[in-house]
């Protein structure tokens, strides 16, 4: 018989059958049912056997914390973007805009992503080969559901994303490529190196990686895998990082790729974010902002780079030195066809490729600073690893204009100044020159001797200098450091070649190329304005056909040199217009988050 409580024994009754209880009795003349059901409840609800258990359930019964979300550390920057808009506005806003861009505050949003997201180690070990049965292997089913829409941009039938080959050494048609954000990489269920056995109940074996092609073609509805999962496959996650394209990539037209179906297309200056970078050559990835999960495929940068390499040498020899290309069948990066994609229940499906390691023969080069812009033209850009650097209230980023000489950036760099004298400025550039009459030091110049001069240079001081008329003249970093920090805008308009030392994570410059327009439009422009050559010493003619052709030719020389250091092109065609593209790079710059090399906000 079910003991009772008594009402000093109540006090020790477990909180939440105590609750229910209080609502039973507080409800009990609303009920028209059996009184014998409701006393029988009511009995039981206070039976000391009851409250044991309940006791016992709780002891034993271990509390799991369980993460309200795994993606903080997104979420913090989608807040840096909505506070961006209110600084001016809020003291508050502007205090938490600072604090959520503290490198500890954003390591410990990762570290607790990590933890959510359960992307920590170690994992358990795999089971020893030897406790395994050699006479049995494991096998999964898959079923994947086919889809008729075709492949390509703005698809809203995602890919699932894998690729088959034929294994060289065993002859089985083994997964090759598993693409990220399709469906068999959100599902988990299929993984590189998995070997199929058959497709609808189809045994594949001995078949080409066509022939299961032309079965995935006839098949209709829900098409059924069997796989044996590949040996010792480790679980993935996708990378984070994000890089800027310095080249334009069209897959259609590249001989190398496995499957162009699968390629992504791209325009140099995008922001593409690489999933993956498990192949050596190919990695996987999507344009920033992309609603389409699916990845696809982009040469890696070292393929990027043989590549480069291996047109130069062609232009130049008129043959090719890189065995890696040189093996190439025309269906592929060393592989002699790729058989076209067909979307599988949101799964495409390639021929095999094989991909030789040979080494790269390299042009080695002596360093002559004197022949600088021949070795930078040994530099191949490819990608550039970027993060967003968030505007910060009491810190302005530099601002330089590149360019030929005589492309007009000493009279932007003048009207930007003229415009808000107390924002923008120059930088104070030093001498070793006698002081004039009616000059002021630290106003025109900072006056110092020649082996003050000397010892700023040899102490990598300056960020550029040269001599005219037997003395020295430079601009020192320190100088523009010390107007970082004290809140104004510096302008400076140096020689291209000191971008070396200026785009760097101790300044974070805004680069801007100012370019010329073309021929006739430059004369046109620069005879419509008189504007005055100075390229004469007395700044006292107009400019000649040779020197607008000088521009032009030393405007491409330096925009081939240095494009991956660009953040904006302004073609100097109107002065007026060029000025205001101007002021508009400078105005997003400290109101909206930019991209720029990961290790400036790293």
């Amino acid at each position: 018989m079910t003991e009772v409580m008594t009402n000093i024994e109540r006090e020790e009754f477990d909180i939440s059958v105590s609750s229910l209880l209080e609502t039973l009795q507080q409800s009990q003349s609303e009920f028209s049912g059996n009184d014998e059901e409701l006393v029988f409840l009511s009995s039981l609800l206070q039976s000391k056997e009851l409250n044991a258990l309940v006791h016992v359930h709780n002891s034993i019964v271990t509390e799991q914390s369980h993460p309200v979300l795994s993606n903080a550390m997104q979420i913090s920057l989608e807040v840096l973007d909505v506070l961006l808009s209110r600084l001016a506005l809020n003291e508050d806003c502007k205090e938490l805009f600072v604090l959520l861009q503290r490198p500890n505050l954003q390591g410990l949003l990762c570290a607790h992503d990590a933890v959510a997201q359960k992307d920590y180690y170690p994992r358990l070990p795999e089971i020893p080969q030897e406790l395994l049965d050699d006479d049995e292997e494991t096998v999964k089913i898959v079923q994947l559901v086919k889809s008729n829409e075709p492949l390509g941009e703005g698809n809203e039938n995602l890919p699932v994303g894998a690729t088959i080959k034929t294994d060289e050494e065993t002859g089985k048609i083994v997964v090759a490529r598993v693409m990220h954000g399709g469906a068999a990489d959100r599902s988990g269920l299929i993984h590189v190196g998995d070997e199929v056995c058959e497709v609808n109940g189809i045994n594949v074996e001995g078949k080409t990686p066509g022939d299961v092609l032309k079965i995935l073609q006839s098949s209709e509805g829900t098409i059924t895998f069997k796989l044996i999962p590949a040996e010792g496959k480790m679980g993935y996650r996708e990378s984070k990082v994000r890089v800027r394209a310095h080249f334009d990539y069209d897959a259609t037209n590249d001989p190398y790729i496995p499957c162009k179906d699968a390629g992504l297309n791209f325009k140099r200056g995008e922001i593409l974010h690489v999933v993956s970078q498990d192949d050596a050559y190919w990695w996987q990835a999507r344009k920033e902002g992309d609603k389409n999960l699916r990845a696809g495929i982009i040469p890696s940068k070292a393929l990027q780079e043989r590549k480069i390499l291996h047109e130069r040498s062609l232009a130049e020899n008129g043959d090719s030195s890189d065995p890696l290309f040189s093996q190439c069948g025309p269906g592929g990066l060393g592989g002699p066809s790729c058989i076209p994609l067909v979307k599988i229940a949101d799964t495409v499906y390639s021929s095999p490729t094989k991909t030789p390691c040979s080494a790269v023969k390299t042009k080695k080069i002596l360093y002559d600073l004197a022949e600088t812009d021949d070795f930078d033209r040994e530099e191949i850009p490819t990608y550039e690893e970027v993060a967003k650097l968030y505007p910060l209230p009491d810190i302005k980023r530099p601002v330089v204009l590149i360019g030929p000489s005589g492309v007009g950036r000493s009279e932007l760099k003048r009207r930007l100044i003229a415009l808000d004298p107390d924002k923008f400025t120059q930088v104070t550039p030093y001498t070793t020159r006698p002081k004039k009459p009616g000059e002021e030091e630290g106003k025109e110049y900072h006056f110092v001797s020649h082996e003050t001069m000397t010892g700023l240079i040899s102490a990598g001081k300056m960020i550029e200098f040269g001599e005219y008329k037997g003395h020295l003249y430079g601009t020192s970093s320190d100088s523009v450091l010390e107007l970082i920090k004290s809140g104004r805008v510096a302008v400076l308009n140096p020689a291209y070649q000191s971008l070396k030392v200026l785009r760097s994570a101790t300044f974070k410059p805004l680069v801007l190329f100012i370019a010329p327009p073309s021929f006739s439009q430059l004369k046109e422009s620069r005879m419509a304005a008189f504007a005055r050559s100075p390229f004469d010493q007395y700044n006292s003619r107009a400019f000649t056909d040779d020197e607008f052709h000088d521009i032009i030719r030393v405007a491409r020389r330096i925009e081939f040199l240095y494009h991956h250091w660009f953040d904006e092109v302004i073609v100097n065609e109107d002065l007026g217009a060029a000025f205001e593209q101007l002021l508009r790079a400078v105005e997003r710059t400290e109101n909206e988050p930019t991209w720029v090399p990961a290790s400036w906000v790293q």
